[in-house]
């Protein structure tokens, strides 16, 4: 159920049998000599749309410009200021949650988003913690994963394409968004065929350092075909409604009655709240130090 295809009475409707909704957030910037400058848009947008058809969530209009300061040295590539960003998740958040929702599940496209959005959640949970938002709102829980985290994603892309993969314009990303858009297929000529490796700091250094955009990889093995062939919407949702216990492992779904909603992360109504994550309170803390390595290693 896309949100921005519904009436405000479709959503006053939707809000009585679940508070929950996907929001995609990606990026616009480069992807390499055949890659979409929406590729990491994209991505999520598309698989968030197949969960949102499939299991009747609500899907909020992705968020497509995201902290992709590093790529400002190639034409087309836009970005946001880390402050920025983070007001405009805060603003989409505390905004949805005014009508109801309180369960966000952001599926991100761009590794370069990771620190921000997790400091944009740190934000809104402080508007709670320090006294600022009103007692009436129900407790508010953000989520984010990244949706080559998915299930099957990265067996299915060492499977397709190997060393070849890379870091960034990588074959998969670039085959999914040829498949949501198989008008919009480009062809271009590789040299090296396997891009080189290594760190990226600012904008000038990545364009000296990697001139055709590519980090490690060889997106002109992507296709339609290969795009098609992503993990069904049903293993995004099982991310979405996994039971997490405190030993890391995941319930499996169990189908309720259409009349009796799942009490997933996304479906849940109930106050009394599962865990959102899977990783300890130690990893947890070591987050921000992993997120910003891999901004550095041109990661997605």
């Amino acid at each position: 159920m896309l949100l921005q295809l519904s009436t405000w009475q479709e959503v006053e409707k939707h809000l009585r049998r679940s508070t929950g909704i996907i929001i995609p957030i990606g990026s616009t910037e480069q992807h390499g000599p055949n890659g979409l400058i929406g590729t990491d848009a994209i991505c999520p947008e598309t698989i968030a749309r197949g969960v949102g058809a499939q299991d009747d969530a609500m899907v909020a209009p992705t968020i497509s410009i995201g902290m992709s300061q590093h790529h400002m040295g190639f034409p087309g590539s836009m970005t946001l200021r880390p402050s920025t960003l983070i007001a405009v998740i805060k603003d989409v958040v505390i905004s949805l949650a005014g009508h109801g929702f309180n369960r966000f599940y952001f599926l991100n496209g761009h590794g370069g988003n990771i620190a921000t959005v997790n400091a944009a959640f740190s934000e809104v949970y402080a508007e709670t913690s320090l006294g600022s938002a009103s007692r009436k709102r129900a407790p508010l829980r953000c989520k984010l994963t990244n949706w080559w985290k998915c299930p099957g994603v990265a067996k299915l892309s060492q499977e397709l394409f190997g060393e070849a993969e890379g870091r960034h314009a990588t074959p998969s990303e670039v085959s999914l968004s040829y498949f949501a858009h198989p008008g919009a297929v480009k062809t271009a000529k590789m040299s090296p065929k396997i891009a080189p490796t290594g760190e990226i700091y600012d904008a000038a250094d990545y364009r000296q350092r990697f001139p055709d955009g590519r980090i490690g990889s060889d997106p002109s093995l992507a296709s339609i075909a290969a795009g098609e062939k992503r993990p069904p919407a049903r293993y995004t949702m099982r991310m979405i409604t996994a039971n997490a216990s405190p030993t890391g492992a995941s319930a499996p779904i169990r189908r309720s009655p259409a009349s009796r909603p799942e009490k997933s992360f996304i479906t849940s109504r109930w106050p009394r709240l599962r865990p959102i994550t899977t990783r300890s309170s130690a990893q947890h803390n070591r987050a921000p130090r992993r997120a910003n390595s891999c901004l550095r290693r041109g990661e997605r």
